[in-house]
């Protein structure tokens, strides 16, 4: 490798995979790393005092420039001349690292798929978009100027207490309105993310130990709600009423999609055209809960989908009146339904919930149905490379007497 210039820089190859390094003529020890990634980073590469390779990472190039870049590492192994060691002083420094920073480099890192999750592969945006919220939201705000290494357990389970009481509550932007309070159901969640942060910390060696492994999660009780024959016909006599006063249709028929399907809420909004394959039965998801799948769907589903109007520049079968992407109202939705069938306490999962339990009423078993709401649960047959046939029956079986159940309560307000 030549003198690095900016020039050299960008014309550098991006290793397929792993990282390569390239190594200045000009300042003996300054180089750069080139990820597989594309990031490409400056270094320093010395032998301290007792004679141990160490290197240090300066900085991004494009936020340093070439220059900047070889004056820092001259400082730097200037250091190193006069017996110093700056890896030391980079582990010594994290030693003192605060809650604060751990949850920023965790971010950044895992936005990079520097840091893998489940299955061993990249943490996905929607996770790290949940984390980043409870991070900003309760974290930082009870724990961020804690050092990370002399956190105990004592102080996680407090934080968790404080979540739960409305500690950390603020008002809602976004024109929502309303109060973000935490409570009961989001405290476990905040603790799950930050026993993540603290456990990736530890597996990259930013700390010796994970300061408060065996903190316990405050237990929840799921709410199992379904609505009742009775509440899906009032259901679809609601659908009728709310269209006639003006409400959005499409909104309308996302509701209708997710209790005819059991899909999950982000499922059945964001779900594309190309994803339906009507003839075979069955939407392919390139990306859910369970990673990639193949959903089985009913005939009154399918029906529904096709008679979506489509929007020549935007994909998606439910699509946002006001940008190219998908709605987003579903809950919205579902809840001025709700008022006007004087249903109480009803959310999109209490339709994916109902469509499992109509399916038990059917006779289906408990494994069927895992299947049929795409549970990659432990006891459930991985792998659905190809829809079931028995599968396929259950899930139209299930879905026609939804239907019929919804075409129940609309007749009664189109009499």
């Amino acid at each position: 490798m030549a003198k690095l210039t900016k020039k050299a820089i960008d014309a550098l190859p991006i290793p397929p995979k792993g990282q390569t390094f390239h190594w200045d003529t000009e300042t003996r020890g300054f180089g750069i790393r080139v990820g597989a990634s594309g990031a490409k980073t400056f270094v320093i590469q010395y032998r301290n005092v007792d004679e141990r390779s160490r290197r240090v990472k300066l900085g991004r190039y494009g936020i340093f420039t070439v220059e900047q870049a070889r004056d820092l590492a001259k400082i730097k192994l200037g250091e190193v001349a006069a017996g110093g060691d700056p890896a030391e002083a980079v582990v010594q420094a994290r030693k003192d690292v605060t809650v604060a920073e751990l949850c920023d480099w965790y971010l950044e890192e895992a936005r990079a798929g520097r840091i893998l999750g489940r299955r061993n592969r990249p943490i996905k945006a929607s996770t790290l978009n949940m984390d980043e919220s409870r991070i900003k939201s309760h974290i930082k705000p009870l724990v961020g100027q804690r050092k990370a290494r002399h956190l105990t357990v004592a102080d996680v389970e407090t934080m968790q207490a404080d979540v739960v009481n409305g500690k950390t509550a603020k008002p809602r932007t976004g024109g929502r309105g309303g109060v973000s309070t935490g409570g009961a159901g989001v405290a476990p969640r905040v603790v799950s993310t930050l026993q993540s942060v603290l456990g990736h910390a530890k597996h990259k060696g930013l700390l010796k130990e994970h300061p408060t492994k065996g903190a316990r999660k405050l237990a929840t009780n799921k709410k199992k709600r379904r609505l009742s024959v009775a509440e899906i016909e009032d259901l679809g006599a609601a659908m009728v009423v709310a269209e006639r006063h003006g409400e959005n249709p499409v909104g309308i028929a996302i509701i209708k999609l997710l209790l005819l399907t059991g899909f999950r809420r982000q499922e059945g909004q964001a779900m594309r055209r190309d994803w339906l394959n009507a003839g075979g039965g069955y939407v392919a998801f390139p990306d859910t809960k369970g990673d990639a799948q193949l959903r089985a769907i009913g005939a009154p589903a399918i029906s529904l989908i096709q008679e979506q109007p489509s929007v020549a520049t935007n994909p998606y079968v439910f699509p946002s009146a006001g940008t190219d992407g998908p709605i987003t109202t579903a809950r919205d939705c579902l809840g001025r339904l709700c008022t006007i069938a004087k249903i109480a306490y009803a959310t999109p999962h209490t339709l994916r919930h109902t469509f499992g339990s109509v399916a038990g009423d059917l006779g289906f078993s408990e494994l069927t149905i895992a299947a049929m709401l795409g549970h990659a649960a432990q006891t459930v047959t991985q792998g659905y490379i190809h829809v079931d046939e028995a599968l396929r029956l259950a899930v139209a079986r299930t879905s026609e007497e939804i239907a019929t159940i919804l075409q129940r309560g609309a007749s009664r307000e189109k009499t």
